[in-house]
């Protein structure tokens, strides 16, 4: 069987899909696939995380808007959330824009230490509004 270190995952969550996306400890590519934003889809989307091996943390983009639900997921089932800032304008015109690239961009992210805040607390966010 296949040892996996150091796996981070990312999401890059929507009103209606997320996008999950799993780099090994070198950055490659491992996996990629798209849920709906459901409870159901939730679940889903933590257990393939999970199927593609420990992983140290998953970064999500939106961990107060969007990707509440996601994120409450991924803590519950123990695994560390990292809040990732949206894609900067510049780097979306000089790499491309989709959900899947977002994803790989929120794992990167987490693995190269650029984000590394725990996301909001969603019991605050609806003061915020």
């Amino acid at each position: 069987m296949t040892e996996h270190h150091h796996r981070v995952g990312g999401i890059d969550s929507h009103k209606d899909s997320i996008h999950a996306a799993v780099i090994d400890e070198v950055g490659h590519h491992v996996a990629d696939r798209e849920f709906p934003t459901t409870q159901a889809g939730y679940r889903r989307a933590v257990a393939w995380l999970i199927e593609h091996g420990p992983l140290t943390a998953v970064g999500v983009e939106g961990t107060s808007s969007y990707g509440v639900g996601i994120t409450a997921a991924i803590a519950a089932a123990g695994i560390r959330v990292v809040e990732v800032n949206r894609t900067r304008p510049a780097e979306r015109r000089r790499q491309g824009k989709t959900d899947r690239l977002d994803a790989y961009r929120a794992a990167r992210s987490v693995q190269s230490g650029e984000a590394s805040t725990d996301p909001k607390s969603a019991t605050i966010e609806p003061l915020r509004h």
